[in-house]
């Protein structure tokens, strides 16, 4: 039985974790910027999950930290979509840059 080199795992993880930065970087939608945001939190939980496989004393801890910070992540989602959609109502637009508090 073959098994996946670490590096397989954090090369992934840094793909996931440089795609979701450009996203949130550049990205004007709002929705593109949460997506972006789980993408990074994703990339955190592989390398959670593959430190725990692969670390100097493995356990289950990353594993238990990656279920607490997906736990996090659908609450974030949540409740940044429900902000989005107050916004929407408010401004009728998603984008970023047009949305102002200050400006009625």
């Amino acid at each position: 039985m073959s098994s996946v080199p670490l590096s397989a795992y954090l090369v992934l993880a840094l793909i996931l974790f440089c795609i979701g930065l450009y996203g949130a970087l550049t990205k004007r939608n709002a929705v593109i910027v949460l997506i972006s945001v789980e993408l990074m939190l994703n990339a955190a939980n592989i390398n959670l999950v593959a430190f725990s496989k692969y670390g100097v004393n493995p356990s289950i801890t990353g594993q238990v930290f990656s279920l607490f910070s997906i736990a996090i992540a659908a609450a974030e989602a949540a409740v940044g979509l429900a902000i989005l959609i107050a916004l929407y109502r408010n401004r009728a637009t998603v984008n970023v840059d047009e949305m102002n508090i200050l400006k009625k």
